[in-house]
């Protein structure tokens, strides 16, 4: 486990005293909280909020990848839009869900939990977010092409590999029918590796045609020079 950036706990002290316990809890997710939330929950619906976007941005040297090899996880980053899901916890679960969630999200401090107004069909809910700073020292910055493709060939962790998850999300977005384009453009970086190196692979395996050596005949066919003599 690498070494936690802040203790965390005073941020989880400062959410529970922020919530209360006096109302149900509300939590946003917007990567894998939307496909394997790990606590019960009594609602859940399609949210937005404005003025953050989920980005593929964010180091992990635990879940899905190494400290070795790094892999990624998303973080929600300022700017923009997100469209995710938002999951209504009973308050009488909400304290012992806050904990389990700090141990999930939470060993090294990396986020900063922030109360985000989200939006609902049903009307705004307070739902607390995992937001990621520009200033930590796990967000990646930008990455090229090549970059992701490396990654999500060789990252992978306690909980699988980088691209397992991005591929996951993506399929959990799309089955509520959320849009993410730029999401759906580097799963798509991954995939189209994965099918060159297949059909290499298919190449390599593939029966080699024979090679034609000048002066090589085949002897058996051959006759002596000026011979026209047929076997009878």
């Amino acid at each position: 486990m690498p070494r936690p950036l802040r203790d965390p706990q005073p941020m989880l002290e400062r959410a529970i005293a922020d919530w209360g316990g006096h109302e149900d809890l509300w939590l946003f997710g917007y990567g894998s909280l939307i496909w394997r939330p790990e606590f019960g929950f009594t609602e859940r619906l399609p949210a937005w909020v404005h003025g953050w976007h989920r980005a593929l941005k964010m180091w992990s040297r635990v879940n899905r990848g190494s400290v070795q090899t790094p892999g990624l996880v998303f973080g929600l980053l300022s700017g923009g839009s997100c469209r995710g899901m938002v999951f209504r916890v009973p308050k009488a679960d909400g304290l012992e869900t806050l904990h389990r969630l700090w141990l999930r999200e939470m060993p090294t401090g990396v986020y900063d939990p922030k109360w985000l107004r989200c939006g609902t069909a049903e009307g705004n809910v307070r739902a607390l977010a995992f937001t990621l700073s520009r200033r930590s020292p796990n967000f990646t910055g930008e990455l090229s092409d090549e970059r992701y493709r490396h990654i999500f060939a060789n990252a992978v962790g306690r909980y699988g590999s980088s691209l397992d998850y991005a591929q996951q999300t993506l399929l959990e977005l799309q089955r509520h029918s959320i849009h993410d384009a730029a999401l759906a453009r580097l799963v798509a970086l991954a995939e189209v590796r994965q099918q060159l190196a297949s059909e290499n692979a298919a190449d390599c395996d593939a029966p080699q045609a024979p090679v034609y050596v000048p002066g090589s005949a085949d002897k058996s066919s051959s006759q002596p020079s000026g011979s026209n003599k047929e076997n009878t």
